[in-house]
């Protein structure tokens, strides 16, 4: 988040929208203490490369690797970011998905979002490393 004359905004580096949503995947790997797990998950926010999960049970690190089913395809997810919800006994997980796995809920996108690629990232200045 920047604060600006005394308004906070938040920056988002995503070069994609996201689309708000509420629908459930089946989400599977290995956590942190090396155990397999396979659960149910929600989406709260989805795009053509990359999801917000929540309810999730096991606990996960930046870096892993999971899988997510949704409506009969699956794809492999690379963890950005994990916290815990608000009541702190579930986890949130910021996923992005690995080429050249296909989106499984690229059928829910907007016509313009499931069409195109996603951007990418702007390289950081060898100055400002």
């Amino acid at each position: 988040m920047k604060r600006l004359m005394g308004i906070v905004r938040r920056i988002d580096r995503r070069g994609e929208t996201r689309s708000v949503a509420n629908f459930s995947v089946t989400v599977w790997g290995v956590d942190t203490q090396g155990e397999r797990f396979l659960q149910e998950a929600r989406v709260r926010d989805f795009s053509l490369s990359g999801a917000l999960l929540s309810g999730l049970e096991a606990d996960l690190r930046s870096g892993d690797v999971i899988g997510v089913l949704y409506a009969g395809a699956k794809a492999r997810f690379r963890v950005v970011w994990v916290r815990y919800d608000d009541v702190g006994d579930k986890v949130q997980a910021a996923i992005h998905r690995i080429a050249p796995d296909v989106c499984p809920w690229q059928a829910l996108l907007p016509n313009d979002a499931a069409t195109s690629e996603p951007q990418a990232e702007p390289e950081i200045p060898d100055d400002r490393i």
